[in-house]
């Protein structure tokens, strides 16, 4: 008898026991939908101001559509005060929370799964509130595509094929330049014995990909066509295997991928988890598969795809058989992998999980707490940020792990440096790079170098950010890194532009841009950093492509959740002119709970 609040598509109320129940005005939906997904309550002037400008008496009209609201929430609901606060029963299903921080297999029986949010709604007389609006349905968009591709994992993972494969379609339809849905479709349709299928996808992909960003499938899609499994995942069909030499394949390639022998180390895990399948032998399954995920996503390019599934069936197997004590890990390593693609709900949803098990060592409970600092530091709530980031720091060195505290020490420092405060940025900074060396983290060093040269820049020591940009970029070329090449061309681009070689930074800026994004599975976030920087030196020397890079970073930052960039590009187009974009940037700012974000409108 619950009460269903549908926003995705044509928005309704629903009520088992009484049906569907419409607002007699599109401003009542409006009004729901803007209390329903931002932070910080409004006050009545703003919401009245926001939406009902035109009106004789916004103040009347806000006051009818909120009477509109409380009548179709009745017993379910409460919007009254001023601010104005909503309040709903936790037994209240609304679909945009449900893709945000609800589980696949209640995702997928929403009816608006993948239809735009308010859909056919529109709002010209209120540009800020149009503005707002759009950020939101890229948003939504983005949250139900992430949904339809994690549930065809899930599918996945309990050999549920077909289901598997009418998700990833939905997906690919979504979003037909995301190579890491092909790659994943093109997987299941081998799985399902269809390669004549698997073939025709990577050719449509492959077309795609040329035409639109001129680029050929990476690995992860090669990968996936390659792939031959003789039995669904969790089966333990075949000739049963010696355990022990399971075990040995298991250690010989973890410790070959330490060892730097990374593709010899993924092929023996590879060999392991099959040959676990076919014994049936359900820890060594699990285990063969974490190692497997482990050496795709942080030592090979272009493999998350294939560690995720690989992680999506250990967790799998470990539900069913009660191996509780790998379920953190493995969603630790799921919560990474959503991190780095800024799919920041879902990385948020998964290692909140893996922080619940009773059973998490101080080592994993450090990386956990550091990967969600990361994921509030993205997407700009920074004094969450800051309190996780320095609680993981003190986790890892009390439990002996020097590099995650210099991973942790660099997106500390990080933080302050973009909000400014200097001195703490250099030192945290300073001592991550000495911890990288001292253990003899070179492969990492590149990126606490780059924001060290972004605190001398802004410092306005260009001598020594030259250094440091130079010889960060040095070492991630030769690691080939596409992250860390980016971030420090990104560096060497506004040293091209400090020294008055606009048509140098704008060239390193394009060249950063394709080096991040040369893999399907980039640092998303890093991709917006690089894009904002672009929009900030167009504006200045006004470059006729400005326009369209804002147009880029609003995309990506909205889509993302990536509020200061989408702030930002808010930001870049008041400047350029654009109508409704000075008031929208205020309306975001307003919106952020810690009102942190407000330093950046102008004063």
């Amino acid at each position: 008898m619950r009460l269903a609040v549908h926003l995705l598509g044509r928005p309704e109320l629903v009520r088992p026991s009484a049906g569907t129940y419409q607002f007699r005005s599109r401003k009542s939906w409006a009004v729901l939908t803007f209390l329903l997904l931002t932070e910080r309550p409004p006050t009545r002037s703003r919401l009245a101001a926001l939406l009902f400008g035109e009106a004789d008496d916004p103040g009347r009209a806000l006051r009818w559509c909120l009477a509109e609201i409380r009548r179709g929430l009745a017993d379910d609901g409460s919007i009254d005060g001023d601010p104005v606060v909503l309040t709903v029963a936790s037994s209240v299903i609304t679909d945009v929370d449900v893709v945000q921080s609800g589980s696949w297999r209640d995702a997928v029986d929403l009816p608006g799964l993948g239809a735009e949010l308010l859909a056919g709604m529109t709002f010209a007389a209120a540009p800020a509130f149009g503005a707002w609006l759009l950020s939101e349905q890229r948003r939504m968009a983005a949250a139900s595509e992430t949904m339809l591709h994690e549930a065809a994992l899930g599918f996945m993972s309990t050999g549920e094929v077909d289901q598997a494969i009418d998700l990833a379609v939905r997906a690919t339809e979504m979003n037909p330049l995301d190579e890491n849905h092909h790659a994943l479709l093109i997987r299941l349709y081998r799985l399902a014995g269809d390669n004549e299928r698997a073939a025709r996808q990577f050719a449509a992909c492959s077309e795609i990909l040329d035409q639109e960003l001129g680029v050929q499938p990476g690995p992860a899609m090669l990968e996936a066509l390659r792939q031959v499994r003789t039995s669904r995942p969790g089966s333990a069909a075949g000739e049963i295997t010696n355990l022990a030499a399971i075990r040995a394949l298991i250690e010989a390639g973890t410790a070959a991928v330490a060892a730097g022998a990374v593709q010899a180390g993924v092929q023996s895990l590879r060999t392991a988890a099959r040959q676990s399948d076919s014994a049936g032998a359900t820890s060594l399954r699990v285990a063969a598969r974490i190692a497997l995920a482990e050496a795709l996503v942080h030592s090979l390019r272009g493999f998350d795809e294939e560690g995720l599934a690989a992680l999506y069936e250990a967790d799998s197997i470990s539900l069913e058989h009660g191996l509780d004590h790998s379920l953190a890990q493995i969603r630790a390593e799921i919560g990474y992998v959503d991190f780095l693609r800024a799919r920041y709900d879902r990385a948020e949803v998964r290692l909140t999980e893996a922080l619940g098990f009773a059973d998490v060592s101080p080592s994993e409970r450090a990386k956990l707490t550091t990967y969600l600092g990361c994921v509030e530091s993205d997407r700009a709530d920074y004094p969450r940020a800051a309190s996780l980031l320095t609680t993981a720091i003190s986790l890892s060195r009390s439990a002996g792990d020097p590099r995650r505290e210099a991973y942790g020490l660099s997106m500390l420092g990080r933080l302050n440096l973009f909000q400014g405060d200097l001195d703490t940025a250099a030192a945290l900074l300073d001592e991550s790079i000495a911890l990288a060396e001292q253990h003899h983290w070179l492969a990492f060093l590149p990126w606490p170098q780059a924001l060290r040269g972004e605190v001398q820049l802004v410092r306005r020591d260009v001598a020594g950010a030259a250094e440091q940009f130079e010889q960060a970029f040095a070492r991630a070329c030769q690691l080939g890194d596409p992250c860390w090449e980016g971030i420090a061309a990104r560096g060497l681009a506004l040293i091209a532009d400090a020294a008055g070689q606009q048509e140098r930074a704008f060239m390193i800026l394009a060249d950063a841009h394709a080096r991040t994004n040369r893999h399907a599975d980039p640092y998303v976030w890093l991709d917006g950093y690089i894009l904002d920087a672009r929009c900030t030196l167009g504006r200045r020397h006004g470059h006729p492509e400005t326009p369209s890079w804002i147009d880029e970073l609003r995309q990506l930052a909205s889509r993302t959740g990536m509020r200061e960039f989408t702030l930002r590009s808010l930001l870049h187009g008041a400047a350029l002119g654009n109508v409704g974009d000075a008031a929208a940037a205020e309306l975001l700012a307003a919106g952020v709970a810690d009102g942190t974000l407000e330093r950046l409108l102008p004063s």
